[in-house]
């Protein structure tokens, strides 16, 4: 199947959600969403089934983990975020993206929903970093990668009360800091992207956007690398019932992405730093979206325009 067809379903997702920017319903953004993103995948020709989703069956009728889509054809296994950064999206912020990620049965570390340690690097300091070293070790390394005084690298972290002491940690080495409200995937994919401005990304999140970043960053040919942090005894069991036998065991690509043929997708649902949020105008919507694949080592933008009602396109004569 052509990479391309999955953008379709970013693209539905995203349309749905931007419908709901600024208007402080997170839920409704996200259910519009996932409702949209389903229904496409449910129209496709594959055998997908769900790895990372919306949470468990109980928990979430749609886009659930383990749920089956799709009308048949090919075996693949799916990451899914319909709305990565509700609160963005209601809140009408930067950087909300619709985002998939699809490869070969078995090809994605099926992660529990509990809490990650991450890091995150680009292409160029990706063979020097581990998330075992101190915050200052990891960063000279990046800006000696990089050939760039350690006062030009910028590093992202989630605003949590959690982060203190790696804020402080980051700052003590000179390094500049850019804090975000949500939508950590979008910013561990922004520090393989020139131009972005960022080159790491630090810090506690959500251990499913944790593969999502990861197999982004396998297309890229940065490095990702985690440790699971159960919040309680519950979710230590959880994910020993899931497979997980050290839940201290440092995650490496090639345990969170097992495929060499990923594809992963994302669409703006507002302006971000990778893409361009959704624009409404007269009878149709234009979207912004990036398309890698790992095996083909390509990187797409693609910007489409969609009708959205009966009506001719009219297009201004000059």
């Amino acid at each position: 199947m052509d990479t391309l067809d999955f953008v379709k379903v970013t693209e539905a997702a995203a349309l749905a959600a931007s419908r709901w920017m600024g208007r402080g319903e997170r839920e409704k953004a996200d259910a519009a969403a996932v409702e949209k993103m389903r229904e496409t995948l449910n129209a496709m020709d594959i055998r997908g089934r769900v790895v990372i989703g919306e949470g468990e069956r109980d928990e979430a009728p749609m886009l659930y983990i383990g749920e089956e889509v799709g009308r048949g054809g090919i075996e693949v296994d799916l990451a899914v975020d319909p709305v990565e950064g509700t609160n963005l999206v209601a809140n009408g912020l930067p950087n909300s993206i619709a985002v998939l990620a699809v490869a070969a049965k078995g090809g994605l570390l099926n992660a529990p929903d509990t809490y990650m340690d991450k890091l995150a690097v680009g292409p160029k300091a990706a063979e020097y970093v581990h998330i075992d070293a101190t915050v200052a070790e990891n960063l000279e390394l990046v800006a000696n990668a990089l050939e760039r005084p350690i006062g030009d690298i910028t590093v992202v972290i989630l605003d949590r009360p959690r982060h203190k002491k790696l804020i402080e940690d980051v700052r003590a080495t000179g390094a500049k800091i850019k804090l975000i409200s949500d939508g950590d995937v979008d910013a561990a994919i922004a520090t393989a992207i020139d131009g972005t401005g960022i080159h790491v990304a630090m810090g506690t999140g959500g251990a499913p956007e944790g593969v999502l970043a990861a197999a982004a960053l396998r297309c890229l040919g940065g490095n990702f690398m985690g440790r699971l942090k159960p919040r309680n005894e519950d979710e230590i069991k959880r994910a020993m019932a899931m497979g997980f036998e050290d839940v201290n065991k440092v995650l490496l690509m090639e345990d969170l992405v097992k495929s060499d043929d990923i594809t992963f997708v994302a669409t703006g649902i507002t302006d971000g730093d990778l893409v361009r949020g959704v624009r409404f105008f007269g009878n149709g919507a234009r979207t912004h979206s990036i398309i890698m694949n790992s095996r083909s080592a390509t990187v797409r933008f693609v910007e489409t325009v969609h009708r959205l009602r009966a009506e001719p396109f009219r297009v201004r004569q000059h």
